[in-house]
């Protein structure tokens, strides 16, 4: 399934503080973790997560430290900040109204037929 870039950019944020809040990790686990959280329907890219690590540490959010791997490959380690918490439950209390107000509108009306691609006129 494709996820629209707008969906993965809004939920990457909260995405990336929640594993984090659950303890230090590195790159290709929280890669990993995303994959396991959505049952595989979620591919994120190391070009994706990255600028987004970075962005959060010049923020504040997280911090990061260089460790070593069980193989003994140098890996720099993200943990999440007293900061990065507090922008957690934030981002949790908004993401809870966006999510209650779209389970309204879609119990409000009937779920739309999806066409697939056979019925896209020749444009798929």
């Amino acid at each position: 399934m494709h996820i629209d870039k707008d969906l993965v950019a809004a939920s990457a944020t909260p995405m990336v503080l929640g594993i984090l809040s659950e303890g230090e990790s590195y790159g290709y686990a929280i890669v990993k973790r995303v994959n396991e959280l959505s049952d595989g329907r979620m591919n994120w890219t190391d070009g994706m997560l990255y600028p987004l690590l970075h962005r959060l540490e010049r923020n504040g959010l997280v911090r990061a430290s260089w460790g070593r791997s069980e193989a003994g490959r140098r890996r720099k380690h993200y943990a999440i900040t007293e900061a990065g918490l507090e922008a957690l439950a934030e981002r949790r209390e908004q993401w809870s109204v966006v999510e209650e107000a779209l389970r309204r509108v879609w119990e409000a009306v009937p779920r739309p037929e999806y066409p697939g691609p056979e019925s896209a006129g020749g444009f798929a």
